[in-house]
């Protein structure tokens, strides 16, 4: 990796790689039932970042493997952090109107509709880890390990469970370890797997993947504290979607416990963390550094 590394390059780049696999492994709208697929597709298709199979593929990357070898992984990553947008949104939820720039999937779809798209993408998620990966040269102990620490990460003791809990505290007079167990779990369980997915499919040794699943904690905090100062800060235009909700439905947030200055240090501190865990590693990993720094100075 060179000097000169770009950052905006590489993402749009490897935004593009998946989008284009995204699209190759997805069915067409005209497979049935339609209105599913088209549900499924909506919300998949809506412009997002991909910042969780982007780390998938930086971190395999760092580890020194293909990225042909952890793309399905990486596309099942992102079929589930889709699903819980779904989900999240729902008026039993968040009751968002906006994801992304454009009416949630509910608003289009339906309630009934959107439950079952984020059904979908959940469970095709694993048969594209199962099937698509299973085809290729992964070590079949690796494979099983990444589908355990994804399936983990996404269920009640990761982002369902954090999630529940991110409900109930609602209005509710919130401490800090509430809030660090909503946060590990929502956000950051799904940000860990993604980047101890892509080592493991690599092929990374037992100190590499440790030094990774440390940078993939911190970094998945970190990125929910920004996520939390931008709803305070951030505008409807650049974030496309409504800022001020997490004050408004009381959700337990770091600027809403800490502040706003005391949240910045910690996302500051977390950053500078993950940094530190993968020090060790060679220039392939200048994605990784790149990519905490820009989780701290992001403004969508």
């Amino acid at each position: 990796m060179t000097i000169d590394f770009s950052l905006s390059d590489y993402l749009k780049t490897r935004k593009a790689m998946i989008d284009h696999a995204l699209e190759a492994y997805m069915p067409k709208e005209d497979a049935r039932p339609p209105v599913l697929v088209k549900a499924m597709r909506y919300s998949l298709f809506a412009g997002g970042k991909r910042i969780r199979p982007i780390l998938c593929l930086a971190a395999a990357e760092a580890a020194g493997g293909q990225i042909s070898d952890v793309l399905p992984t990486a596309c099942a990553l992102e079929m589930i952090h889709t699903y819980s947008l779904i989900h999240d949104d729902l008026p039993a939820m968040d009751n968002d109107d906006l994801r992304r720039g454009r009416p949630t999937n509910h608003k289009v779809f339906g309630d009934a509709v959107a439950i079952l798209a984020g059904d979908a993408l959940l469970t095709e998620a694993f048969h594209l880890i199962a099937g698509r990966a299973g085809n290729l040269q992964t070590a079949p102990l690796n494979l099983l390990a990444v589908i355990r620490d994804i399936a983990c990460a996404a269920g009640h003791d990761g982002m369902v469970g954090g999630q529940a809990v991110d409900i109930l505290s609602e209005g509710a007079a919130g401490d800090a370890g509430t809030l660090h167990y909503i946060h590990t779990r929502k956000t950051a369980a799904l940000i860990r797997a993604a980047v101890t997915s892509g080592a493991c499919i690599a092929g990374a040794g037992r100190e590499a993947l440790s030094a990774l699943e440390a940078y993939g904690d911190h970094i998945g905090l970190a990125f929910q504290i920004a996520d939390d100062i931008l709803n305070v800060e951030g505008s409807k235009e650049a974030l496309g979607k409504n800022t001020g909700s997490d004050a408004s439905h009381g959700k337990l947030t770091y600027p809403a416990l800490m502040g706003l200055e005391a949240s910045r240090n910690k996302l500051s501190t977390l950053v500078a963390c993950a940094l530190s865990d993968i020090e060790g590693f060679d220039g392939r990993a200048v994605p990784l550094r790149e990519m905490a720094k820009y989780i701290m100075e992001r403004k969508s």
